[in-house]
């Protein structure tokens, strides 16, 4: 009985894996093709198009808005993208560092979050937690959104 189940789930396993080399989808099957998942032929279209589990759009204006910042990793199928500390030559006592969260496959303002952390530096050289601005959040997330809005454009062109 455990080599038939063994024998089986090795032959879903290949099956799988054979399917994921088809030329007609070059990414593979998405999750809810193997469990029969209820998303929209368009947002499998779009998913498959860009190669991502997100908005194509959102993650290169991510990329592009935040440049300056070192890039600690990024996942484009889980849609995060997390950057190292960056200090600015003109405020040397202060490193910033960002978490941007990508959540759905459209381009739409709710389908982006971004966490900022911010650290100054005490008189004896030690880094600690400081407060940071709302705002700084949001005029991030405006300026992400602004410039994978005029991505959308380019593209449509």
């Amino acid at each position: 009985m455990v080599l038939v189940r063994g024998a089986t789930l090795a032959l879903i396993a290949s099956g799988l894996v054979l399917s994921a080399c088809s030329a007609e989808r070059p990414f593979g099957p998405t999750i809810g093709d193997v469990f029969g998942g209820g998303s929209s032929s368009a947002n499998n279209r779009a998913a498959a198009q860009t190669g991502i589990g997100v908005n194509a759009f959102l993650w290169r204006a991510s990329l592009d808005t935040l440049a300056f910042m070192p890039l600690a990793n990024a996942d484009p199928w889980g849609g995060v993208i997390n950057y190292d500390w960056y200090t600015d030559a003109q405020t040397p006592n202060e490193r910033f560092k960002a978490t941007v969260f990508i959540l759905d496959t459209r381009l739409r303002a709710d389908a982006l979050n971004v966490s900022v952390t911010k650290e100054t530096r005490t008189a004896d050289g030690q880094w600690v937690a400081a407060p940071v601005a709302a705002q700084t959040e949001t005029d991030l997330e405006n300026a992400i959104l602004t410039k994978a809005r005029q991505l959308n454009l380019q593209n449509a062109r």
